[in-house]
């Protein structure tokens, strides 16, 4: 038993999309040679009646089928506006998105360097101020020149102390000879002494 799907398909291969126009035609054309062939006035009335009928369904036929012809253009204007609209916003949606990345790449080089800054910042943070660098460097320098100052005034001191030890050293010197000298001398005069005790007896 044929399914309703092949009934409609062999109906649209006989006749397509006419609507019966091919069997209302062919019945139309043997009514008309009937109607030309016939001597009875009622039956001619009647095979009259019957091909007024199928011209009014034909032109109905027609008139539907013009009808529908214009709603298939409306439908097909409308379908391409449809179409027109949605890629319009397709492309829309295209330059959108192509906005967001680079709204999203911009955010990322941002975000990056805040970033950054902060852990800059923090390094800084963990530094004194410039202010407070530069008062600290200049105490350090007017340090460094009392430290120098000290150093050239104990250097001075030390040349001193160096020429006085050398002026002491060469006082003891002095000092042995003249007491080696005065041994000397001793001794002899000891020497000299018994001579002349011993001449006196």
């Amino acid at each position: 038993m044929a399914t309703d799907d092949e009934v409609i398909r062999k109906r649209l291969l006989i006749d397509g999309d006419g609507g019966g126009d091919e069997r209302r035609f062919t019945t139309l054309m043997k009514l008309f040679m009937k109607w030309c062939n016939t001597e009875s006035s009622e039956t001619d009335h009647q095979t009259l009646q019957r091909m007024l009928s199928i011209l009014s369904q034909s032109e109905f036929a027609m008139t539907r089928a013009t009808y529908v012809h214009e709603m298939n253009k409306k439908q097909m204007r409308k379908y391409e506006k449809i179409q027109n609209d949605i890629d319009n916003n397709v492309e829309l949606a295209h330059h959108e998105i192509e906005k967001c990345k680079n709204d999203l790449e911009k955010a990322k080089l941002v975000r990056k360097n805040r970033q950054e800054y902060d852990a800059l910042a923090t390094i800084v943070l963990q530094h004194p101020d410039r202010k407070k660098t530069s008062k600290e460097l200049e105490d350090l320098n007017k340090e460094l020149e009392e430290l120098t100052e000290t150093e050239r005034k104990l250097d001075g001191k030390l040349v001193k102390r160096r020429k006085q030890f050398h002026a002491l050293l060469t006082s003891i010197h002095h000092l042995r000879e003249t007491l080696e000298e005065d041994e000397i001398e001793d001794q002899e005069m000891e020497i000299d002494q018994p001579d002349s005790s011993m001449d006196a007896t």
